[in-house]
């Protein structure tokens, strides 16, 4: 191969890794709702919840809500037509943010785990995460952030 083809090929290979990258940000992002902040509370539609195939409704595990004004997302688990937890997804040991991986929540800096409810299930984190008292609203979840 000649340098011109050498420096032809470096320059597609960049650009193709360029693309990937761009396309992989893409996908990460889609995986975060931006929640509306009224008042105290974060707003969230119930039908971020809901997923169709064909004709049947399904509801997903948990959704995960991200807004401006917080330093943290907040992960929304779903347990039944009534229920639902609000987590912070902050480490408490470090304050490092949450990974979520079905139905728990996983620090990628020490390997703390939080159970869905935001139970310590392995350290070395000693408290459970902050959670976040939800009501319905009609056809709305209200996070309350009041401390």
């Amino acid at each position: 191969m000649n340098r011109k083809e050498f420096i032809k090929n470096c320059g597609f290979a960049c650009l193709g890794g360029i693309s990937a990258v761009a396309i992989l940000q893409s996908c990460s992002a889609s995986k975060e709702l931006s929640g509306t902040i009224s008042g105290d509370d974060l707003i969230v539609s119930l039908t971020e919840f809901e997923t169709m195939t064909g004709k049947e409704k399904h509801f997903k595990k948990y959704i995960i809500v991200q807004n401006e004004r917080l330093k943290y997302p907040i992960c929304i688990y779903r347990f039944g037509e009534n229920e639902y937890s609000g987590l912070w997804m902050r480490c408490t040991h470090q304050g490092t943010e949450l990974q979520v991986f079905g139905d728990k929540l996983q620090c990628p800096a020490h390997g703390s785990e939080f159970n869905n409810k935001g139970d310590v299930a392995n350290g070395p984190a000693a408290m459970a995460l902050r959670s976040f008292p939800i009501s319905i609203d009609k056809d709305q979840l209200k996070i309350s952030l009041k401390k």
